[in-house]
């Protein structure tokens, strides 16, 4: 299965052209999208609901929209409020029905100086020929590592509490008459989990071995209740892979910015990694990964763990 994960800029190109259907053009046919920099209702982009259009220019996906930034943004007409929320956010759209999600709001920490805003990981758990997998789009604070780091610790101590904790709901349902469960079993929240965003970390960075550990003694090595970096057991990227540049100091800075990680268990499932390099509808280029979620079993059966 083909996989893209692409921080947009809210439609807004390196180029300083705003051009939301540029973006949705690069991510089309990919079978799980996860975007971030998604955003409802602002000035700067004409006041769209982006998830809306977003729908619209991809109609042969599901999709779903986690805000981690929501303000008021409701007006008066004609003696009516006109309820909007000015949101700013990520989402995931795919091919296959998305069973359930939730925001997974992170911490934050209060600055007095750059502007710093809250972040959240959407997270989404879709059934896969492989099996259930919850796939989540984040993105992290960009100001400090330490801030990061609290942000990954959260997720870690979610991920690896997801099978004993359950989905959406769990247990049988003993008040038939009310139909909590609308008919349907027990939704899955397995151990086996993709995370997609931009981490604003490099690999190699404090942050990127909280999450795939320390060089470990045997090589290749995954733990199943663990993450690996797709791009390190990939077939071999381009010499020049990297997902973002910026002018830092007067020079061009190349950074991998933006990473997918699987759970031990898909770790031999990882086929190809590669980035839209030069792509100018974002100041990010689309994260492209390819991955077997094709075939049946998932760590011997234990994606329903």
């Amino acid at each position: 299965m083909k996989l893209v994960s692409y921080n947009i800029q809210y439609g807004y190109g390196s180029d300083g052209r705003y051009d939301l259907a540029r973006a949705a053009r690069l991510v089309d046919g990919a079978d799980i999208i996860a975007l971030q920099e998604v955003e409802r209702h602002w000035q700067r982009s004409n006041g769209d609901d982006q998830p809306e259009i977003l729908s619209q220019l991809l109609p042969g996906y599901y999709w779903v929209y986690g805000p981690a930034f929501d303000m008021d943004a409701s007006e008066k007409r004609n003696g009516r409020i006109v309820n909007r929320r000015r949101q700013f956010g990520t989402m995931v759209l795919s091919k296959l029905p998305i069973v359930w999600s939730r925001l997974q709001a992170l911490p934050l920490r209060r600055t007095l100086r750059p502007l710093n805003t809250r972040s959240a990981a959407l997270e989404c758990m879709i059934r896969t020929p492989a099996g259930p997998v919850r796939v989540l789009s984040l993105h992290l604070a960009h100001i400090a590592a330490e801030e990061r780091l609290g942000q990954i610790d959260y997720l870690l101590a979610e991920h690896r509490r997801a099978p004993s904790e359950g989905g959406p709901w769990s247990g049988a349902d003993d008040e038939p008459q009310r139909n909590w469960s609308n008919g349907e079993p027990e939704p899955e929240n397995p151990l086996a989990a993709i995370w997609l965003g931009d981490f604003n970390m490099e690999p190699g960075s404090t942050e990127y071995r909280r999450i795939v550990g320390s060089t470990p003694y045997h090589r290749g090595a995954a733990y199943i209740d663990g993450f690996v970096d797709a791009a390190a057991v990939a077939a071999e990227p381009a010499a020049d892979f990297h997902t973002h540049e910026k002018i830092i100091d007067g020079r061009l800075a190349k950074r991998r910015l933006d990473h997918c990680f699987v759970g031990g268990m898909l770790a031999g499932r990882v086929r190809s990694v590669m980035a839209d390099i030069g792509e100018a509808a974002s100041d990010h280029f689309p994260l492209r990964v390819d991955i077997d979620l094709e075939t049946p079993g998932i760590a011997s059966g234990l994606a329903g763990v």
